[in-house]
């Protein structure tokens, strides 16, 4: 077995660190390392691995098993090419990359050194172990219960049978470093650094920041518009027309701009056009062994009709009831408004002026552990479901926590606004459940793991200093390994995603009755870019990139929320008194007139979609193009094979 030497430093850029349990069997170690070193043509990865040296400051409890891999400069050519990574070509369009025409892009000079991103090279490494496949064997060697059969992924065998801990990138202090310095190190009015937060983290990451910072953006004329509003118009609280009339048009708009701006992104970076790659099994899948019809290879197999009774007999009857004990836990917090209410009418004092926000902070805080309780309840029955892709899991475990969080939060807005028609409550209880859900955000998103990052770093600090010299000043390589694999893990932008999506419900929904609303969620949004980008610097293990081309299911989902938006907006327009004042005598003819303006509004919002083009002119223009040679290209070498054809037969 290659090893490094004891300072932990091996002889290659090591990329990825793959950590085994501590027990690993040695004959299953000297598979993987055979199989991950082999050659790609005799069916193996082909990359460089060696096992973690012990470092300075090794005790007996620290982990042995712990392996780097890295790559041949050639071989990371050639999986560039494998995964399909699109790059910028000498003519300024975005082509797929490939090793043959590899001088003709860009910022492919000399050997190429530098052309490919960290990122990229570590998605390439990744890509390469997942599709480490088996061959022959039938088991993992010294492990009868982790069996394999050809063509089953050897990596994600090794994830579902708990043998192989974690597998993560590793950062690059430098670029760490200065990356740290541009985004946030230092307090600026100024965009975002995205390319260098798509070089450094992928696409993935740079399109959740870039959505943050254009939702942000977005807010200002909002928030403009509110301040004025809010300090001539407070008091009065039936005059809120004007300002539901430009929530209305506002969140109709800004969602078809973004697919703009996110297109434009996208095409930058190389993953507009990118195919999307083959979607694997996911690691915790189970089934009847198979054959898949579409790769012709063995794999576990699962009926379609039992996942729909799953789903439809336990994962919905417990959502529904879910949704109850929100409701009956909703009628209590009315019943101590109730009482909160009477005791200040019967002595209005100071304190009982403050005793009427404390139902709704109660309120407010339960509302976020229920939020956090049902979300570890829907990722347990969407694991018990057993959907076979990655995607698919995703999207039930989005729909499931976005219906029960938009009820839990929002339904008591609902009942004050339209059952009640207390604006006086409702403006009350909005500013105090965008304020306390704030302050639980940030304390539980940034200060928390913050703090127990720190503790955690100390302690390795402390055990390296009793070991290095003075004159050393950055931790060994074997230590920052280590360090980095007790970080917490990154799970991805589906929290951060969902806390936009809720502060974009309290701003689109009911802002025009508390008009500061849209200024107190831009405060949140700077201070959650700064938190953020300091969490994914220095608390999380750095994530793999994810060449995503927009935000997904988050889009559908945020366009939900807006056409929910028109429909209460316009409800709240109806309902005021300055409408009413148009009519009299007759409810019914007020009624009538609030649902076709309506219709109205919401069939502008979908002519609007049609009418603007999810993908500037000037990019469908350079993808067309793209296409046409592609085509041509393809027209000029089957007629170079059929001349060849036709020379060999005469």
């Amino acid at each position: 077995m290659q090893q490094s030497d004891d300072s932990g430093a091996p002889s290659f850029n090591p990329l990825v660190v793959l950590e085994l349990i501590s027990d690993t069997k040695e004959e299953a170690i000297a598979w993987l390392l055979s199989r991950i070193r082999t050659p790609q043509q005799a069916g193996g990865a082909g990359l460089l691995m060696e096992q973690l040296g012990p470092g300075v400051s090794a005790e007996h409890k620290d982990n042995p098993n712990l392996f780097l891999v890295g790559a041949s400069w050639e071989r990371l050519l050639s999986g560039a090419e494998d995964v399909g990574l699109f790059k910028e070509y000498s003519d300024g369009s975005m082509r797929g990359f490939t090793c043959t025409n590899k001088h003709n892009f860009k910022d492919f000079q000399g050997d190429g050194d530098g052309f490919l991103s960290m990122a990229e090279c570590q998605y390439i490494i990744k890509h390469e172990l997942e599709t480490l496949r088996a061959k022959d064997e039938t088991h993992v060697p010294g492990y009868s219960n982790a069996k394999l059969y050809p063509g089953k992924s050897i990596i994600r065998r090794l994830l579902s049978k708990g043998i192989l801990i974690q597998m993560f990138p590793l950062h690059h202090k430098e670029e760490l470093k200065r990356l740290s310095f541009s985004w946030y190190k230092k307090f600026k009015l100024s965009l975002q650094p995205l390319d260098e937060i798509r070089h450094y983290y992928g696409e993935g990451q740079a399109l959740y920041f870039g959505f943050l910072e254009y939702f942000t953006f977005a807010l200002v004329p909002m928030a403009l518009f509110g301040v004025p509003y809010y300090m001539f118009d407070w008091e009065d609280y039936d005059k809120y027309v004007a300002f539901a009339v430009f929530n209305v048009v506002w969140c109709t708009i800004i969602l078809e701009l973004w697919k703009r701006s996110s297109a434009t992104l996208a095409y930058h970076w190389g993953t507009l056009s990118r195919k999307k790659a083959f979607e694997e099994p996911r690691p915790g899948f189970h089934g009847v062994l198979g054959y898949n019809p579409v790769t012709d290879r063995e794999e576990p197999l699962y009926p379609n009709a039992k996942r729909q009774l799953r789903i439809y007999l336990v994962s919905l009857p417990f959502v529904l009831l879910c949704l109850y004990l929100s409701l009956y836990v909703m009628m209590i917090y009315f019943q101590m408004e109730g009482w909160a209410l009477s005791v200040h009418d019967q002595d209005p004092s100071f304190w009982t002026g403050v005793l009427l926000y404390i139902p709704s902070i109660i309120y407010a805080v339960v509302i976020e552990a229920m939020n956090l309780v049902y979300r570890y309840a829907a990722e347990f029955l969407t694991e018990w479901e057993n959907h076979r892709l990655e995607s698919s899991y995703q999207n039930h475990l989005v729909l499931k926590v976005l219906v029960f969080n938009f009820f839990n939060c929002f339904a008591s807005l609902f009942y004050i606004a339209f059952v009640m028609q207390d604006m006086v409550l409702l403006s009350q209880s909005l500013a105090t459940l965008l304020i306390t859900s704030q302050i639980l955000n940030q304390f539980m998103e940034a200060f928390l793991p913050y703090w127990l990052q720190r503790r955690r770093n100390k302690k390795m600090i402390r055990k390296v200093q009793k070991k290095r010299t003075p004159g050393d000043k950055e931790l060994p390589l074997a230590e920052q390994v280590r360090l980095e694999a007790d970080m917490s893990t990154y799970l991805g932008t589906f929290d951060d995603y969902l806390e936009l999506f809720l502060l974009f419900g309290y701003v689109s929904l009911f802002s025009c009755v508390y008009p500061l609303a849209a200024v107190l969620v831009v405060l949140n949004n700077v201070t959650e870019v700064y938190s953020d980008a300091f969490k994914m610097c220095h608390v999380f293990k750095r994530p793999f990139a994810d060449p995503a081309a927009n935000i997904g299911v988050w889009q559908l989902a945020f366009e939900t929320m807006s056409v929910i938006a028109v429909v209460t907006n316009c409800a709240l327009i109806g309902m005021s008194p300055q409408v009413k004042a148009y009519f009299p005598e007759s409810e019914t003819q007020l009624i009538l007139w609030t649902v076709a303006i309506e219709h109205g509004l919401l069939a502008f919002k979908f002519i609007l979609t049609f009418l603007i083009p999810d993908v500037p002119k000037h990019i469908q223009i350079k993808l067309a193009r793209l296409e046409f040679e592609s085509l041509e290209a393809l027209k000029k070498k089957k007629m170079l094979e059929g001349t060849e054809f036709r020379k060999s037969v005469q």
